[in-house]
């Protein structure tokens, strides 16, 4: 069963948009069964989290096996509100949606989910900027937070972003072609093993969803996706400038860090140095996937995420 609704925020004008997928026959809710996802810097939630690769996507798989599933667009991303400052070209204004404005709008949606099914808390999962938000979010809202998953989580740098914002001053968002977006996939990985990485159609139904989520990008010459750079703002003060965003050590419940050996968007090395810092977090993971890249969400081994992620969410299930 499928359920699409925009959630109001505190800024007037501003809405965001969340989708949920859950058994047809579910009618009681418990924390444990319920997640919300986010999404990273670049590309909206459901065009990766909910696109149905070989019959089925990643939200349904959760959804699936009892799970009240939701995700969440950020303004500025997919069928969320555009800011004003989208309407005007980059350069007129500074980077927009820094993860501030981020996590309260993931405030809003846990608040919007938890008062509809009734519950006290929920899991959340974010995938790259996204853990730095549900993680950021964890930190000043413990008592909501069941179980917290980060896939690809980003930590302090020690090599180059792959989120190109271009020269100059940072305006209020970035545009991204297609080719870009393939050629940072495709970044770390063997030679030999580039052919075998994605199913033959997969990126194209990828590419396909994801720029069509913005018609204004649509229609320029070649076709862009536009993204609010807050995000690399808030990079380059922070881990980009050794600086931690957040304090894992006010992490107070189960985690799971989760990523793929070929990411070069957020390498193995840094959820290596998050994991030590988890020192309050009751029961933490670590899993490193092989053979996969940033996305591996959309890859030929994605069943070895689904499994791994399952496997943590469903121990919140046990008596």
């Amino acid at each position: 069963m499928t359920e699409e609704m925009m959630v109001r925020t505190a800024d007037p004008g501003i809405e965001i948009y969340v989708r949920n997928k859950r058994p047809a026959d579910m009618t009681s809710f418990r924390p444990e069964q319920t997640v919300l996802y986010v999404h990273g810097a670049t590309y909206p939630a459901e065009t990766a989290f909910d696109l149905r690769l070989d019959g089925m996507s990643w939200m349904e798989y959760i959804a699936a096996r009892g799970y009240d599933v939701w995700l969440l667009d950020l303004r500025g991303y997919g069928k969320s509100t555009r800011p004003a400052e989208m309407a005007d070209k980059p350069e007129a204004n500074g980077p927009i949606v820094t993860g501030q404005t981020a996590v309260k709008d993931i405030g809003a949606a846990v608040d919007f989910v938890l008062q509809r099914r009734n519950i006290p808390r929920l899991n959340l999962l974010g995938w790259s900027w996204g853990t730095t938000l549900m993680a950021t979010y964890t930190t000043q809202n413990a008592a909501k937070v069941e179980r917290l998953v980060l896939y690809a989580p980003a930590w302090i740098r020690q090599t180059a972003s792959l989120v190109q914002a271009g020269p100059g001053k940072l305006g209020a968002y970035r545009m991204v072609n297609r080719e870009q977006a393939k050629e940072r996939w495709y970044a770390g990985v063997p030679e030999d093993k580039k052919s075998g990485l994605i199913p033959a159609g997969w990126f194209d139904a990828w590419a396909d969803a994801t720029f069509a989520t913005d018609p204004v990008g649509a229609a320029m010459s070649p076709p862009v996706l536009r993204a609010p750079n807050g995000v690399v703002q808030d990079s380059m003060d922070f881990f980009g400038a050794g600086k931690p965003y957040y304090d894992p050590s006010k992490i107070t419940v189960p985690t799971l860090l989760v990523h793929a050996e070929w990411d070069r968007d957020t390498p193995p090395y840094m959820a290596q140095m998050l994991f030590p810092l988890l020192v309050n977090s009751p029961d933490k993971r670590y899993v490193a996937l092989a053979e996969g890249t940033h996305s591996i969400l959309m890859e030929r081994n994605r069943l070895k995420l689904f499994e791994a992620v399952q496997a943590f969410l469903d121990e919140g299930k046990k008596p």
